[in-house]
């Protein structure tokens, strides 16, 4: 069993600092106020839930809720639940105040306040069940709003206090103790990604090539940067985007919402996936149009009836991509290297061996993927013969040759993939004839009420005591680690090729034009236009026929006029030749050339 939530947190606008622009946040109260031995509490979470900066504003707003997700020095994630609500703020109204209920007491008359300061109840987990965690801080942030006869105390203990299973298909029936009826269900595998909805969210507001092309970019290690005007947007982008990726792992900084003080961060040097607001991009080039966007952070959005729908949507699209990896990565075990076994397995993949059985060698894009940190450590971790295994592995040893059957027949191929989706579904749902929830929420309109106390002082000895009390009695409980199924992992078929002719051909063909283009560039002294080429034509020169190609067009450019080039476009042409010599020494033209100086400046002879 494993903690549903490490930290409970009130976390609310700095009077004492409120600076000269942007005010501070500052941490009223935590729970439990000892740190957990395996769970260190936390910090700097009072940027991270107030990601904008602490504002006060005009009107009272309505509750929002997003997900932030913090990663420790052991790259573990921490998932932090922000519920945010506004105060009135006494202090900043008027000259002669008065607190009376939220509101202002001027000469005798109850003025309504003018000012109010955001205030945030803070769920830390390293568990990822955001719509779990929604409904427990709504039902906290109910039972203060309505005053319902409810000790917050009780809630916040019992959510402390409260386990559950940590992965296997389990499920349990819990409360707070506040009329609430909540059902946690594990996925099957922890292996498989839980995506809810997100990936078919982010198709429906990027469009299908917008995300194709995100989709190759973090598979080759480019920074991505999301910007949008919703925070949970961001989070559900970020977590469908690395999904999508399976069964590769992202490696890299994930900050699905960074804080306004924390944006230097995007300067780092290496790939990251990173969300900001809109409001932090000078020129927005809105790509998110969704009409939802403005009520997508608000806590207590309206029930959505075609959940199931876009649930399984979300599912036959990920369904697409593990069909991809499985045909991109056919045969990846037969390319295994076993090098040591104890302590820590040591393998090895042969990626050039991989890359020519399968006819890819010139092939950027999967040279790339292969070179990343993402698939260095799908090897260290799928590499090994005996383990856990899961659906990719199923699908990769069994069913590429199916996939590559049903190729020219639309309908089996749709069939598959409803039938892996289906598979993906019953993963994140594995009894959904019990996901029936029952939490009381707050009244329509309840944050517009003049009359709102300020959310109380929680009693910090007696929540302690009902944490001791809950703890002592789930000592029995199982511990939170689960014996895994292992197997001896099946292998599957060999390596193929998947390129046919025509595609190769017109590979070729490509890298050819690549060369050619980049020469020319070169001799009429477009720095720009070669700038841009160089490193593409420099990839391209692995290839013999590239190679080959760049020996006839120095030797036209010979023919037709014996160019006196200056330095810079010079050292293009070593650069192009050196790389060519690296690959290969059979070039006999190329050195021909070298040796006769044809492409020398006059200055040469005085290096």
């Amino acid at each position: 069993m494993a903690r549903l939530a490490d930290y409970f947190i009130v976390v609310g606008y700095d009077h004492e600092k409120p600076g000269s622009g942007a005010g501070l946040g500052k941490i009223i109260q935590r729970f439990p106020q000892k740190d957990w031995d395996d769970t260190p509490f936390p910090q700097g979470i009072e940027l991270f839930c107030q990601p904008g900066g602490w504002q006060l504003s005009r009107e009272r707003k309505q509750p929002t809720f997003f997900v932030v997700v913090l990663t420790d020095i052991d790259s573990d994630r921490h998932y932090c639940s922000c519920l945010t609500f506004y105060e009135a703020e006494i202090n900043l109204q008027g000259t002669k105040k008065e607190e009376t209920e939220g509101e202002v007491e001027v000469s005798g008359l109850i003025q309504p306040a003018e000012v109010f300061a955001p205030k945030s109840l803070v769920l830390v987990s390293r568990l990822d069940y955001p719509e779990i965690f929604r409904a427990c801080l709504g039902l906290i942030y109910t039972v203060y709003v309505d005053s319902l006869n409810v000790s917050l105390e009780s809630l916040i203990a019992n959510l402390c206090a409260c386990l559950v299973p940590a992965a296997g298909g389990s499920q349990k029936l819990f409360s707070l103790g506040a009329g609430d009826r909540q059902l946690i269900q594990t996925p099957l595998h922890d292996s498989l990604p839980v995506t809810g909805t997100s990936v078919a969210l982010l198709f429906q507001q990027l469009g299908i090539q917008n995300v194709l092309s995100l989709f190759c970019a973090v598979l080759t290690e480019n920074k991505v940067l999301f910007h949008s005007a919703s925070f949970q947007r961001l989070s559900d982008a970020c977590r469908a985007l690395e999904s999508l990726m399976f069964p590769l792992k992202y490696s890299y900084p994930y900050i699905p919402i960074l804080p306004a003080q924390l944006l230097e961060v995007l300067s780092s040097p290496t790939p990251f996936i990173i969300g900001v607001h809109s409001v932090f991009k000078t020129d927005v080039h809105e790509l998110i149009l969704h009409p939802d966007l403005e009520v997508a952070d608000h806590a207590f959005p309206p029930p959505r009836t075609a959940l199931s729908h876009s649930k399984m949507l979300d599912k036959e699209v990920r369904a697409v991509f593990l069909r991809l990896f499985a045909q991109l990565f056919q045969g990846y075990r037969s390319c295994l290297q076993l090098i040591r076994i104890h302590a820590e397995p040591v393998i090895h993949f042969h990626k050039t061996a991989f890359l020519g059985q399968r006819g890819l060698v010139e092939n950027d894009f999967l040279t790339k993927v292969l070179n990343g940190m993402a698939f260095a450590g799908f090897v260290s971790e799928r590499g090994p013969p005996y383990r856990s295994c899961d659906l990719f592995d199923e699908v990769v040893a069994f069913e590429v040759e199916r996939i590559k059957v049903e190729e020219n027949n639309p309908m089996k191929m749709i069939k598959h993939v409803r039938e892996l989706a289906e598979q993906l579904f019953k993963n994140e749902n594995p009894n959904p004839h019990m996901a029936f929830q029952k939490v009381p929420r707050p009244t329509e309109g309840s944050h517009l009420r003049v009359h709102i106390l300020p959310f109380p002082k929680i009693n910090e000895t007696r929540v302690q005591e009902l944490i001791q009390e809950n703890l002592a009695k789930n000592q029995n409980a199982p511990p939170a680690s689960r014996v895994e199924k292992k197997c001896v992992v099946p292998a599957g078929p060999p390596v193929v090729s998947i390129m046919d002719k025509v595609t190769t051909v017109f590979n070729s063909a490509q890298r050819l034009e690549v060369v050619r283009n980049c020469i020319s560039f070169i001799f009429e002294n477009k720095t720009l236009e070669t700038e841009k080429t160089l490193p593409a034509a420099l990839r391209a020169l692995k290839g013999k026929a590239a190679r080959q190609c760049l020996t006839d067009e120095l030797g036209l450019h010979v023919q037709q006029n014996r160019a006196i080039l200056d330095h810079q476009q010079f050292d293009y042409i070593i650069r192009m030749m050196n790389c060519t010599l690296q690959v290969t020494f059979s070039s006999f033209r190329l050195l021909f050339l070298f040796e006769n100086n044809t492409f020398f400046p006059r200055q040469f002879n005085n290096y």
